[in-house]
């Protein structure tokens, strides 16, 4: 038995959750897997997984098991990527998960520029604002905006997006202009940005002379994406709160106009988060490293 490999495909399972997604990660077939983990449970004379039709448990010794064997692996990794770091560029797939917006705007337009300096690596992105299962999934890292509420991430912080206030001109002309942030609530109407996490609408945030006010909006129209968001905030659907770069092109082209100027908003930062369990691979760090310059170049912030 190549106990390496059985340690190797063990944790898969274990932090996947199934042998067929493990397999898939590994690429190897499902068989392959299922005989080494055997093997290893014949090796170690105790059960280290409970298998069902439909999942799969860790036992007490499962777990124990894992929490060790996951950790050598990361440190035969460092010592192996420490030694290979000189020999040979960064190479293989790397699974990247960001939203729709930091994709298009900024991320995608300067990928030729990464693929110069690391051709062979090849990247997978999932683009959207979901709930990601980062060890399941296989996810290397991802670029999220708001403070990481999972404690289980690692989180580099790599800049604070300026917010605005805006609508379009054909909700001011129908609705005009509110006077205060607490006519939000009964006078106007805001497009609701989703939580990930509990689905329920983000509260509009404003501050001024140290007081900070926090606005349940009334809305009619409520999204999980921050393109939609901004689509429905040019067809008139209501005020939203948004990045200035998102918005920055349509408040110069008259198709949005900010509202409540005299109110500042909390900036929003902006994170690359990757899981404590997952090792820091050379292609990753180079990623990381990459875009989180890259966010610092773009002035995103320029009014």
């Amino acid at each position: 038995m190549d106990q390496l490999s059985a340690m190797r495909a063990f944790v898969r399972v274990v932090e996947s959750g199934n042998f067929s997604r493990a397999a898939e990660s590994l690429s190897m077939p499902k068989a392959t897997v299922t005989n080494l983990i055997q093997g290893l449970e014949t090796h170690l004379r105790t059960k280290l997984l409970n298998r069902t039709t439909r999942r799969v448990m860790v036992t007490t010794d499962g777990a124990l098991y894992y929490e060790r064997a996951a950790q050598l692996l990361s440190e035969i990794d460092e010592l192996d990527n420490s030694l290979s770091h000189s020999q040979g560029a960064p190479s293989g797939r790397l699974r990247v998960e960001m939203a729709g917006a930091f994709a298009e705007e900024i991320v995608v337009p300067a990928l030729g520029d990464f693929y110069k300096r690391y051709p062979d690596i090849r990247i997978d992105l999932g683009v959207g604002d979901r709930l990601v299962d980062y060890l399941a999934e296989n996810v290397d890292c991802a670029l999220r905006a708001g403070t990481p509420m999972d404690q289980s991430l690692i989180a580099r912080k790599v800049v604070d997006l300026d917010m605005i206030t805006c609508a379009a001109p054909a909700y001011i002309d129908r609705f005009g202009l509110p006077d205060h942030p607490e006519d939000l609530q009964s006078d106007h109407i805001c497009v609701a940005y989703l939580r990930v996490q509990s689905s329920k609408p983000f509260p509009f945030e404003f501050l001024r002379d140290g007081q900070t006010l926090e606005i349940d909006a009334r809305y009619l129209v409520s999204v999980n994406d921050g393109r939609t968001y901004l689509t429905a905030a040019l067809n008139g659907l209501g005020i939203v709160q948004s990045p200035r770069f998102m918005v920055r092109q349509a408040i110069e082209d008259g198709r949005l106009r900010q509202v409540l100027p005299e109110w500042e908003l909390e900036p929003m930062p902006v994170y690359i988060v990757y899981p404590q369990t997952r090792h820091l691979s050379n292609k990753v760090r180079v990623f990381v490293d990459w875009l989180a310059n890259l966010l610092r170049a773009c002035d995103l912030n320029r009014a």
